[in-house]
Parts: structure tokens; C-alpha cells; sequence
């Protein structure tokens, strides 16, 4: 079985691994439910540092960019469920129980849900779909799942309703202080306007007004400036911090310093040729 392994394509996910493995620039475009099963998970994003242990629970919020490491347990095992809580099946389930919506959410993006033994008896009841590659979950019983999860997360934290039901559209956000606190995630500027309620047109216009050059000119100078502070005031080294950046490989970060400073790269050290 690969991991992450689609219980359901597109909506469950169940993932493992045998070795600490950070992911960087993680995109979540709908809210995502996720039960640590074994082992340690930790989501960073620019307002949040949110750990998770094996039984917990954690609800991330739709459009964020963050960063997740993923960490095995004593006994060498790391298990997650992931449910992908997409934006169709959720507007469903407002017209099936005639719900009401009350508009945009604004309290924290990121939540730890109270240990519940409804909501820890629901992960029990998918995770032998997980660990099976054999046992195959249609999607209409995968669909009632997710329904399930949806309606129990609102009996254990009924103040989830506007959580769960913001479907309003990302409204333009304060460019500059997004920028400055997300500069580093390695993502298309696309997705990046995105995040930021603009157009891509709209968001290259704002951009240039704010920061005065283009957006990938901005983000290679702000990336590579913050690379130097690091390597000369924070003796790091380049194998360490060039994914933490934004960079794709060593190679392209090297190559990349050099062209801007004059300066090559060895590990740990910024020689002058």
C-alpha cells in the first residue's frame, strides 16, 4: 500500500511512514478533519503551532498554507485518517437538514476537538479500511461517513456550525502582513492570490503597489536575504534551511545565492571566491 493511501479518492486518506519526514508547503483548500492515530503530528502555519498525539483530534480550516512533520511514536508506528471535508458535500448537507447559514467564521483557523467517545468510536469504525488494502469503501458508504463525522463534530462542538459552514469567499486580506508571514512556503503565486482574495491580475497590480517589483522577483530576494542572516548570524547550514525557504533542491538554492551574492556555498560556511 503507498502512503497516503485514498480510502475514498479525494476524501479519505489514510497515511503512514517508518521515519520523521517534514512536508513543507502544505495547501488546504477545504476544511480537513484529521485523527492522529499513532505517533506525533505538528502543524505550523503563520498564526499557529498545534501538536497532536495518538487519539487526538485536530479540524484545519480551508484556505492555509502550513507545514506538517510528521513524527513515529516510541514504538516506531505514525498513523494518520485525513478527511477532506469538501466544500459540495458540506453545501448537501445544509439543504438536506435545512440548516442555517450565518455567514463568515472568524474565530481560530485551527482547532484540537475535545476527546469524544462518539467521534473516537467513528475513526475506529474506518480505520480497518485503512490498515486493509483488500477492504474496499464505496463511495456512497464513504459519503455516509463523512456525513456521520460532520454531524457528530456538531453534537460534541455545536459552535463548529460556522466553522463547518463559512462558505463565503476569501475576502482581500492585508497583503503585505500575508507576505511577510508566508514567504516561505513553496507554493505557485497563483495559489498565493488566491489565499489573499484576488485575481492573479489583481494580486500582481496590489503587489507591485506594496512591494514595488514583481511577485517571484520579491520572494527570491526576501528567501535568499533571509538565507544569508541565517548562514552568517545564525550559523546555519545550506542543507538545513534551503526547504524551510521555499527553495526545491540544494543545487537550485546554491545556484541561486551565488548568482545574487558572488558568494558559493559549502555546508555551513558563505565563502567569498
Amino acid at each position: 500500500m503507498e502512503s497516503p493511501a485514498e480510502i475514498l479518492p479525494g476524501v479519505i486518506f489514510y497515511s503512514y511512514l517508518s521515519s520523521e519526514r517534514k512536508e513543507k508547503a502544505c495547501v488546504w483548500n477545504h476544511h480537513t478533519l484529521i485523527l492522529q492515530v499513532s505517533g506525533q503530528m505538528v502543524l505550523e502555519t503563520s498564526d499557529q503551532n498545534i501538536s497532536i498525539s495518538a487519539g487526538e483530534v485536530l479540524l484545519i480550516h480551508k484556505n492555509q498554507l502550513g507545514t506538517l512533520t510528521k513524527m513515529p511514536g516510541s514504538n516506531g508506528h505514525y498513523e494518520t485518517i485525513v478527511i477532506s471535508l469538501q466544500e459540495d458535500l458540506m453545501r448537501q448537507i445544509v439543504l438536506e437538514d435545512k440548516m442555517e447559514v450565518h455567514g463568515k467564521y472568524t474565530g481560530s483557523p485551527n482547532l484540537c476537538l475535545p476527546n469524544n467517545a462518539f467521534l473516537t468510536g467513528y475513526f475506529q469504525s474506518i480505520i480497518p479500511y485503512a490498515r486493509s488494502s483488500g477492504s474496499e469503501m464505496t463511495d456512497e458508504l464513504g459519503l455516509l461517513k463523512v456525513k456521520e463525522g460532520i454531524k457528530l463534530m456538531l453534537i460534541a462542538v455545536p459552535e463548529l456550525h460556522n466553522f463547518l459552514f463559512d462558505f463565503s469567499e476569501p475576502y482581500k486580506i492585508d497583503l503585505e502582513r500575508f507576505m511577510l508571514s508566508n514567504y516561505h512556503f513553496n507554493v505557485p503565486v497563483e495559489k498565493l492570490a488566491q489565499l489573499t482574495g484576488r485575481s492573479l491580475s489583481g494580486f500582481k497590480r496590489d503587489f507591485q503597489k506594496i512591494f514595488g517589483m514583481p511577485p517571484r522577483k520579491w520572494l527570491q530576494d526576501k528567501r535568499l536575504n533571509e538565507a544569508r542572516h541565517l548562514l552568517e548570524n545564525k550559523n546555519k547550514k545550506p542543507s538545513s534551511i534551503y526547504l524551510d525557504l521555499g527553495f526545491e533542491s540544494l543545487s537550485h538554492f546554491s545556484y541561486a545565492f551565488k548568482k545574487k551574492f558572488g558568494r558559493a556555498l559549502t555546508d555551513g560556511l558563505v565563502k567569498t571566491d
